[in-house]
């Protein structure tokens, strides 16, 4: 086990660094880097060494699931060519990205205050197809052509989807609980 914590994820699982990433690759690296890791194959070691691998395993964990999300990883490749996403910060979108907010939002009203859920579930597939939509585009930006410009702001769409996502399964687990 390296205790080399200046690795970035991707040089930590031996992934080439990229947005389109092999998720059985990454599952199988990750397994493999976190059961060397582990804290209790450390039990009978001193308190040093303790501390490390538990530091070790945390930080596998998180890099972990910071390349399983396609959100996480593109931010964190944007923070890697010094892109600061400024989703804070930033909220200026394109026009007709904001109007089909304002229809999602609404759709996602309209059916809770119909008590709707199968509506509420078909909002979410829908929303589901963006998101793929929104990830291709990603890949396209951030492996084919390095324009960190547009995938900065195709990261704040994603959020803003995100955040859509979350109020539709509140939605439904308001309908039905």
């Amino acid at each position: 086990m390296s205790a080399d914590f200046s690795q970035d994820h991707f040089t930590l699982f031996q992934l080439p660094r990229r947005f389109r990433i092999d998720s059985a690759a990454l599952d199988s690296a990750w397994r493999t880097a976190a059961a060397a890791a582990h804290p209790d194959r450390f039990a009978a070691a001193g308190d040093a060494e303790k501390r490390v691998a538990l530091m070790q395993a945390t930080r596998i964990n998180e890099a972990y699931q910071t390349l399983k999300s396609p959100l996480a990883r593109a931010r964190y490749l944007l923070t890697l060519a010094g892109v600061d996403t400024a989703e804070e910060t930033n909220t200026s979108m394109p026009p007709a990205f904001l109007m089909a907010q304002m229809e999602w939002r609404e759709n996602i009203e309209d059916a809770r205050h119909g008590k709707d859920v199968a509506a509420l579930e078909a909002l979410s597939r829908q929303l589901r197809g963006d998101v793929t939509a929104l990830e291709a585009e990603l890949a396209t930006v951030l492996d084919d052509t390095a324009d960190t410009a547009a995938a900065a702001l195709l990261v704040r769409k994603l959020r803003f989807l995100e955040k859509l996502d979350q109020e539709i399964g509140d939605a439904i687990e308001a309908l039905l609980y």
